[in-house]
């Protein structure tokens, strides 16, 4: 009924030998200009969310002046979801956030992201309330993060919700 030799014949033959083009020589990079990356930086480090439309409009006016590409929608969001985000002290965090974050010395930094992630996911309501009041990337990016349990995501989202965020 079934040939698994056969099949891995039939198998072989279609994928056939390791293709033959070759790698970028810039994959795995961004190809925005390091220009407009700072630029949108400067747009969307702050507490509130930026209208995209808007970051998107100044990044194609600075791109016209500097005669760059302007980054399309797509890779704005892209960008946004990798972007290097806020870091905190543990030091410097009320107690009740540091207890969530359990696994950590007292000397470490943390990325906005998994602050955010772990004070909801493991922290005391307190902890949650806190990481509420984060900038708006920090949430951004640790909503996008796997590991959420429903209630804490849920969390999440109402925080983002009320704070008007998308």
């Amino acid at each position: 009924m079934f040939d698994i030799s056969e099949a891995q014949k039939r198998a072989s033959r279609r994928l056939g030998a390791r293709s033959t083009r070759r790698r970028r020589s810039d994959a795995g990079k961004s190809r925005v200009s390091p220009f407009l990356l700072d630029a949108l930086r400067v747009l969307v480090v702050g507490r509130e969310q930026p209208s995209i439309t808007q970051v998107e409009r100044h990044l194609a006016a600075l791109a016209a002046e500097h005669r760059l590409r302007p980054p399309c929608r797509a890779t704005l969001y892209g960008t946004l979801a990798t972007m290097p985000g806020h870091f905190y002290r543990m030091a410097s965090l009320p107690s009740h956030v540091r207890s969530a974050l359990y696994n950590l010395g007292s000397d470490a930094e943390v990325p906005g992201h998994q602050l955010a992630f772990y004070c909801f996911n493991y922290g005391s309501p307190a902890a949650a309330s806190y990481a509420a009041g984060l900038p708006w990337l920090d949430l951004y990016q640790a909503r996008r993060m796997r590991g959420w349990r429903a209630r804490s995501r849920g969390l999440l989202d109402a925080a983002m919700r009320f704070r008007g965020m998308r």
